[in-house]
């Protein structure tokens, strides 16, 4: 059963245990919105727990190309171990039971944490993750994306609908809104900015994930961010909040 299942550190090598092992589909996960499955990857003596989401089990969207999400939940975990912050689980696109699809580690959490919760103690993490939701473009950012993991981490997940090349930007996250962003952040993004250009193994790997078109409203957005210094505003046209909060 799946409960018997060890859960790997991300420390672990995690990510080659997920992009090798054999996937062993272990039920459907109930709350998603799109066909979201618990799984147990197997490599000889190792094995863990770890989310599957198979490309032809979304849910067709107007805004977004049908079959893309699990690309963009990748290239938000690439993007997000190049800044160095915020916490995303490991993440990996093979092919799986049910087809090519995203793989991801499974982090054990804390039962009713998120962001409603947890905001005031940890600030400057939230600031982090306003920061990142603001260079992807993520357009539902629900405060049950942020987790507490046992460990002590605070996890974000579910960063399928990003990167889109309009502005549209919905989250839970206005907290800071006109503040100036932390110069370290800015840093970040100016080093990230800096490897958006063909040759570099960063930007090759997207260029397999996104549009050339995404790619390059992504370095727009860097280009904006870093030059205003403060977190954006919630758009007018847009409903910025997505629903349900939580």
């Amino acid at each position: 059963m799946a409960r018997q299942i060890s859960v790997l550190a991300p420390g672990d090598d995690a990510q080659t245990l997920l992009t090798n092992g054999v996937i062993d589909v272990e039920g459907l996960v109930p709350w998603g919105s799109n066909y979201t499955f618990l799984a147990t990857i197997r490599d000889g003596a190792r094995a863990t727990l770890a989310i599957y989401k198979p490309s032809r089990g979304e849910r067709p969207l107007w805004d977004f190309p049908t079959g893309t999400l699990a690309n963009r939940e990748v290239a938000a975990y690439r993007v997000s171990q190049a800044l160095g912050w915020p916490h995303i689980p490991p993440t990996v696109l093979r092919e799986g039971p049910e087809g090519i699809g995203m793989v991801q580690l499974f982090v054990e959490c804390v039962d009713g944490q998120h962001f409603f919760t947890l905001r005031d103690a940890h600030r400057d993490e939230m600031k982090r993750i306003a920061t990142f939701d603001a260079i992807i473009n993520n357009t539902d950012r629900k405060g049950g994306h942020i987790l507490l993991g046992t460990d002590g981490t605070i996890w974000c997940i579910d960063h399928g609908v990003t990167f889109h090349e309009h502005y549209k930007l919905r989250t839970v996250i206005w907290d800071f809104t006109r503040q100036r962003i932390p110069q370290q952040l800015i840093a970040d993004m100016c080093a990230l900015r800096d490897r958006l250009t063909r040759g570099d193994a960063l930007f090759d790997s997207l260029r397999e994930l996104l549009a050339p078109r995404e790619l390059r409203v992504l370095r727009a957005r860097l280009d904006d961010l870093i030059a205003r210094g403060t977190f954006p505003e919630p758009p007018e046209d847009w409903p910025p909040v997505p629903w349900p909060p939580v």
